[in-house]
């Protein structure tokens, strides 16, 4: 999962999915221009709220250098879809061993880094390691940590030995970015394979990607991709309204949409969301040790009321940590659902009948201050006191991920496929249920997505029954666009945004 906002990234389990060769174009792009010709020097501005930390993903790079630079500048083995296919990228073959232990890929011919170096075996070898490195932060380095061996018989062969089974495998490298081994400071500079190279990054404004000319596959439609980044939706819109922008990534302001939609010179997507709003609690902390009193807190939320409230008509409540789009999706909505008089008597049983008191840990950036306040009203209403702390995202890292000091907290998670961390009881929110983490383990050990999905479904009924979090909402993933504008992305997922195949008339 991405957190927003944070540079924090976690990762997910996920099934093997079809594998079809693909040079650079996307799949569940929008928006169909009408009249007009698509202009290839064009420049595509793109609006978003989310600049980059650094240009560097196992460095904290954040939501930000996902969006800008993944599949832009920066390409796999492997690419994930928007629609959350997998298909082939940089390698052009994997054969895997009957052991399901060795993965064997042969690279693609004819591939040049920005600085004209050729890519290599060395180059998938370093790429590898450098996700897996003790100081690294990569969003698939727990899972990639399979990886026993790396060989690279030739330059254009790539063998991988992992230490145990992984159904996710494929799927994870679709995460991880191909890098010049001999590339240097990539915070601020790259070194990628993509049909864009960085053209300059001017922090607190704008960071701009120029057509590359030497690009091993289909080049991009457009000359120039800038993205603009805005403090706050209001300044956002308004450089959507002025012409400052041509594309929206993500909407976060629902209140502002109907400008949008009553106006012919713009259109409004409403894609597949993978992010939820989490009421995350501490699990081995007092008195969320106790699963009553958690079942009792989620019960004493109106979910639905919050979504209306926040988002309008858009989003949807889901009832536990996977989005429809996920192949283990069941409705839990009615597990723990809004029932005040249920959560009084379960914090009685809970031995918490006059209420208690609690601290939540809030981002200081919407909507987790709105969340805040309507949750601190009800669950006043069942005799529990909350004390809003409101932090930064750096202190939200440091306090909640990384020190687990805390008791609650909201933040949002945005990846696809990431029940898995229920699994993991070391993860910041402390979930332990000793069956759920031997179910996911399975689950990533199996010979089938069958099977797999299977487990997984069980993972997903046993959390959301525990409480082991609040699940508020599914976010939606309204993308606001020019109508000049057509091949952007819909769902964004997990936050990237291809711009290549963008075109832009006049």
């Amino acid at each position: 999962m991405s957190i927003k906002k944070t540079s924090l990234y976690a990762t997910a389990t996920a099934a093997t999915l079809a594998v079809t060769l693909s040079a650079c174009g996307g799949s569940g792009s929008g928006g169909n221009a009408s009249g007009g010709t698509a202009n290839k020097d064009a420049t595509v501005n793109v609006g978003s709220l989310y600049e980059p930390q650094n240009l560097d993903n196992t460095a904290g790079g954040g939501q930000g250098v996902t969006e800008a630079l993944n599949g832009n500048v920066y390409e796999g083995l492997f690419k994930l879809t928007d629609d959350g296919k997998v298909e082939k990228l940089l390698a052009t073959d994997h054969k895997v061993s009957g052991d399901g232990l060795t993965y064997t890929f042969t690279l693609r011919d004819g591939v040049k880094f920005h600085s004209g170096k050729a890519l290599t075996s060395e180059d998938v070898k370093y790429s590898l390691e450098k996700v897996i490195a003790d100081d690294s932060q990569s969003a698939r380095k727990s899972n990639l940590q399979v990886i026993k061996d790396i060989a690279t018989p030739d330059a254009r062969t790539v063998k991988v030995t992992l230490s145990k089974k992984s159904i996710s495998f494929v799927y994870n490298l679709s995460y991880v970015w191909i890098i010049n081994s001999q590339a240097k400071n990539l915070k601020t500079t790259e070194d990628g394979t993509g049909p864009y190279q960085l053209g300059k990054w001017t922090r607190g404004s704008a960071l701009s990607l120029d057509r590359f000319p030497g690009y091993w596959g289909k080049a991009a439609t457009n000359k120039k991709a800038v993205f603009h980044y805005y403090k706050d939706a209001t300044a956002l819109n308004n450089a959507l309204l002025t012409g400052a922008v041509d594309v929206v990534t993500s909407e976060q302001s629902p209140d502002a949409l109907d400008q949008f939609k009553s106006n012919p010179n713009y259109k409004v997507n409403d894609g597949d969301s993978t992010t939820k709003l989490l009421l995350a609690f501490n699990d081995k902390a007092k008195p969320f040790t106790d699963v009553k009193v958690r079942q009792a807190v989620s019960s004493a939320i109106d979910d639905k009321k919050l979504l209306e409230s926040v988002w309008g008509g858009y989003g949807k409540l889901i009832g536990s940590m996977v989005p429809p789009t996920d192949p283990w999706y069941e409705d839990l909505t009615k597990v723990n659902a809004y029932d005040p008089a249920r959560a009084k008597k379960l914090l009685a049983e809970a031995g918490y009948a006059k209420g208690f008191s609690f601290t939540l840990d809030t981002p200081n950036y919407d909507p987790h201050p709105t969340a805040a306040t309507f949750i601190k009203s009800e669950l006043a209403k069942v005799g529990v006191s909350v004390k809003i702390n409101t932090i930064t995202p750096d202190e939200w890292y440091t306090k909640v991920y990384k020190n687990h000091d805390f008791s609650a907290t909201l933040q949002e998670h945005v990846n696809d496929r990431d029940l898995v961390w229920y699994g993991n009881p070391d993860f910041y929110w402390g979930y332990d249920n000793k069956q759920v983490t031997q179910w996911v383990e399975q689950a990533e050990q199996a010979s089938s997505t069958a099977e797999q999905t299977e487990l997984l479904k069980k993972v997903n009924r046993r959390t959301a029954e525990d409480a082991a979090s609040d699940w508020l909402y599914l976010y939606p993933q309204i993308v606001v666009a020019s109508s000049k504008l057509s091949g952007y992305p819909l769902n964004g997922l997990n936050s990237q945004f291809y711009v290549y195949d963008i075109q832009k008339k006049g």
